[in-house]
């Protein structure tokens, strides 16, 4: 009998314990529902004004930085038009100057070419001139060999053509370069070839094939020349 009178309430014990438990962990829950509600209520609201700017009034400091605002330029039309007419005159004279400037340069181009073209006709003249004599005299001298058998008189007029020439080169300022006898200078002479010699130095001209020529500022050809090597050393017995 006793046991059955504890059983009993140990029973009754455990059912107010779980009781209780449920209790709390349903007031637990409805705080948090709660707080999760005024959050959201509190972001659904608008935010507050300030008292002064309810009734559509606005703070002194707006007010008084709305009065200080300057207004936007306002120009009057007729100096708007007075600047226009003044940017279109000077569009108009820079147009003017590009356009002159255009045709002064076309026309001194062209001048420039003339020029040149004149100039290029002078010195072929200047060039050709002084050669139609010896071209003058060639040709007689080629008539007289077709009918004559004079050795003399044709190696006559032959000097009177080399002369000719000469004279001709002298007028266009033409110098003849003669190497024989001359040490070698690689900027006058062109070495054809190299023999020993036991009369002639080494290192100087012995004869040349060609005549070199040259201007006081440039060489137009040079001398092909054979240069000595100096005496031809003998073998060692």
């Amino acid at each position: 009998m006793t046991n059955e009178k504890q059983n009993g309430r140990d029973a009754e014990n455990l059912k107010r314990k779980n009781g209780e438990e449920m209790a709390s962990a349903e007031k637990e829950k409805s705080a948090k529902t709660a707080g999760k509600d005024e959050k959201m209520n509190a972001k659904a609201q608008p935010p507050r004004r300030a008292p002064e700017e309810k009734n559509g009034e606005r703070k002194p400091e707006q007010t008084e930085s709305a009065k200080t605002a300057e207004p936007a330029p306002n120009f009057p039309e007729a100096e708007c038009e007075a600047k226009v007419r003044e940017l279109e005159t000077k569009l108009k004279d820079a147009d003017d100057k590009y356009l002159r400037a255009v045709a002064e340069m076309d026309n001194t181009r062209k001048r420039t070419a003339k020029e040149m073209e004149t100039l290029r006709l002078n010195v072929m003249m200047d060039t050709i001139t002084p050669f139609l004599h010896v071209f003058d005299h060639f040709s007689m001298a080629v008539a007289a060999s077709a009918t004559s058998n004079n050795l003399k008189s044709l190696l006559d007029g032959m000097k009177m053509i080399q002369n000719e020439f000469d004279k001709a080169f002298s007028e266009l300022g033409v110098v003849k370069i003669d190497a024989v006898g001359k040490d070698f200078d690689p900027n006058l002479h062109e070495a054809v070839s190299q023999e020993a010699s036991d009369t002639v130095p080494a290192g100087k001209v012995i004869r040349q094939w060609s005549f070199g020529y040259k201007t006081p500022k440039r060489l137009l050809k040079p001398a092909m020349v054979v240069v000595s090597s100096g005496p031809q050393q003998k073998a060692d017995e």
